[in-house]
């Protein structure tokens, strides 16, 4: 990724790297109730606690042996990439999570809970501010027990937007879990309090926030694996725009999840640079300087990891009514993911819509094994808004 070039950016915009904006955290509504896994059983290696009503603390990993052996058999999988790829994206396994709870909601029997929990920051302190590993998510949980299906969600980073937050998909979430689905919406690093976005060209930091991004959300497959309400044979991951990036990154990297919804995000270096819009900004920048930037971090182009996907299913969801990330640049795409792959193209704007909605419903449905939502359920969820794109 020597550049991040969405499609809801201006045409400088979108070659220039972050993309990136700063959102405020949504307010909970609710004080704290139960925990949104309750009661684990002796066997499980967790401490569960209750706290000051501001802040409960949810479960703690202390030695799960279980946990242990699902992280070095993802390691073995992964090493279908190159070692000089991987060491990129290296956190600490073993680092507390940390997990807070600060309130809870019912909805129609589906508890929402607000939580927070902790992801190792490494370097990228000043890049991604005081708080880019304090990830604020929900997690949204049927009734009854599990083990259940669970599916990692994360939001686009559309400017303008009122769901440019875990809000995005919490309405789908919910009719998920009324299907016995578990859900994980975590905030994106971007909308972090204290997140500085840096505008300059060709800057470093992009870099910082897409490997942080990353590891928060495989911080979040560590906080639902290690717990035995989540079958660890049936995890999704679905990230729409930035998030459907770091889910290219995602597929290469961690092994753990069986399949992957990538929504309108950019896919590859390789495609991007034979693009108009690439070349000249390329230009503008500087050839030389853009070049050089470029071979220094070609480890982040998530095309790399992308074609490594395999054995997780792919499906590609794009859009006709996009600047740059339209259906031409899409079926490029779709040339380079390993198989097994499906994608579809949708008569719509970078927000996609309900057909998309419907698609990616079922396709969870059949990749994890559960019955498909009621129809009209699935029909009264509602459509994301597209805000009108920055100006050039």
């Amino acid at each position: 990724m020597i550049k991040r070039p969405p499609s809801y950016r201006t045409a400088e915009d979108v070659l220039r790297g972050c993309e990136y904006a700063l959102a405020p955290n949504e307010a909970t509504t609710n004080q704290p109730a139960n925990i949104f896994i309750t009661e684990p059983s002796s066997s499980d290696k967790y401490i569960s606690r209750a706290a000051s009503p501001n802040a409960v603390d949810i479960f703690e990993l202390v030695n799960n042996f279980a946990g242990l052996a699902l992280l070095l058999a993802s390691a073995a999988f992964a090493q279908t990439l190159p070692e000089q790829l991987l060491r990129h994206w290296d956190y600490d396994h073993r680092a507390s999570l940390d997990v807070k709870q600060a309130g809870v909601q019912d909805r129609g029997g589906v508890k929402i809970y607000d939580i927070s929990y902790s992801s190792p920051l490494a370097d990228r302190s000043a890049a991604v501010g005081p708080n880019g590993g304090a990830v604020t998510a929900y997690v949204v949980a049927p009734s009854g027990k599990g083990p259940f299906p669970a599916v990692i969600y994360g939001h686009w980073c559309m400017p303008g937007s009122e769901k440019k937050n875990r809000t995005e998909f919490l309405d789908e979430a919910i009719v998920l879990a009324h299907a016995g689905v578990l859900s994980l919406l975590p905030d994106h690093v971007s909308v972090h309090p204290g997140f500085v976005e840096d505008n300059s060209p060709l800057n470093e930091n992009q870099i910082a926030v897409e490997v942080q991004q990353d590891v928060n959300l495989r911080r979040g497959a560590d906080l639902l694996l290690d717990h035995k309400d989540v079958d660890p044979k049936r995890l999704v991951y679905v990230g729409h725009s930035c998030d459907a990036t770091a889910g290219g990154f995602l597929s290469g990297i961690d092994k753990r999840f069986k399949a992957f919804v990538i929504m309108a995000g950019d896919l590859s270096d390789e495609v991007d640079r034979s693009t108009k819009m690439f070349q000249d900004y390329r230009q503008k920048v500087g050839a030389e300087k853009f070049d050089a930037f470029a071979a220094r971090f070609a480890w982040m182009d998530a095309g790399k990891y992308v074609s490594h996907a395999a054995p997780a299913a792919v499906f590609l969801q794009y859009a006709n009514d996009e600047p740059f990330l339209n259906g031409d640049v899409a079926k490029r795409y779709f040339e380079i993911v390993s198989e097994p792959k499906k994608l579809k193209i949708y008569e719509a704007p970078h927000a996609l819509n309900a057909e998309a909605t419907r698609d990616r419903i079922a396709f969870l449905a059949e990749q994890l094994s559960f019955p498909p939502p009621d129809a009209r359920a699935v029909k009264a969820i509602p459509g994301l808004v597209q805000p009108p794109w920055p100006k050039q």
